[in-house]
């Protein structure tokens, strides 16, 4: 490459773009595919900076709630903890867990209904943001990483669903008693008997690893796919830029037409999968208030 007159700035390639765009800002680079040393910092930012501001909304709803009509902010909300509520007493028929279960489950669906609401935003925005930050402080603009959609890592959904079976050994522990749970899992599912006694165990086992995987892997897979699928269609629009007129305005169109189609599906998954976080957990942890 010539050193005399000013540089082109390489335009990256589709792959280039896409990985670029799956890659986290980090503390250091994976070293094989499980690394608990490696810390993504956009992942945590965003969680925890939506956590706190959701529940600052719930904290106004509940501040400026009134015994009166209520007003549309008021009555949504009111909605949503009457359905959280009601999907718990139908799996948690104890009433003393449910004081603590309830605002869990209503807590656990507003979280991850607005960490996956962050896919809904135009893909670019915020790494260009996030570049142009990096760059105006002596950065490397190639190396300016940025993911905004925590549930689209597997680190979050599988810690999130580690949260969840935490509460259900405990919940295990505080309904059954240390001596009754450990009798279970040794003589749970196929009987109390000596010889069944490591089958059983085993078993348990399984199940446990089997319900926190499968948990934490759902979400990460949809909200990972839904976040490629937009870089798909952002590529349709970058792509009339480098093609011929009449080829170029129709993918301009398509771009335009598949990202609002594709956004507007986007709104029911990203709905359906925080549901469905959410009753998984009212679920395991019913289970962990019943006996074998």
């Amino acid at each position: 490459m010539s050193t005399e007159g000013p540089v082109a700035e390489h335009a990256p390639t589709a792959g280039e773009y896409i990985v670029h765009h799956l890659t986290h800002w980090r503390n250091k680079e994976l070293n094989g595919p499980f690394d608990l040393s490696v810390v993504s910092w956009d992942s945590m930012f965003f969680s925890i900076v939506l956590g706190v501001l959701t529940c600052f909304v719930l904290w106004l709803a509940a501040r400026k709630a009134t015994s009166g009509v209520p007003g549309r902010f008021q009555a949504a909300v009111e909605i949503l903890v009457e359905m959280v509520e009601n999907q718990a007493k139908g799996i948690v028929h104890n009433a003393n867990s449910r004081k603590l279960v309830s605002p869990l489950a209503l807590t656990v669906f507003l979280w991850i209904f607005v960490l996956n609401a962050m896919d809904l935003l135009p893909v670019d925005l915020l790494p260009w943001i996030w570049e142009k930050i990096v760059v105006a402080n002596g950065g490397d603009a190639h190396h300016a990483y940025l993911r905004s959609v925590p549930t689209a890592d597997l680190s979050v959904t599988m810690g999130m669903s580690l949260a969840v079976l935490i509460v259900c050994l405990v919940y295990n522990v505080k309904i059954k008693g240390v001596g009754g749970w450990v009798h279970e899992l040794f003589s749970a599912p196929f009987g109390d008997h000596w010889a069944l006694y490591p089958f059983n165990f085993l078993m348990q086992i399984i199940e446990f690893v089997a319900k926190t995987v499968s948990h934490g892997m759902r979400l990460f897979g949809n909200m990972y796919a839904g976040e490629l699928i937009f870089l798909l269609i952002a590529l349709m629009g970058g792509a009339f830029a480098s093609v011929g007129l009449g080829t170029g305005i129709g993918l301009a169109i398509g771009h335009i037409i598949a990202g609002s189609a594709w956004a507007i599906f986007h709104i029911l998954i990203i709905t359906l999968q925080a549901f469905v976080f959410m009753m998984l957990t009212l679920v395991y942890i019913g289970q962990a208030h019943d006996s074998h």
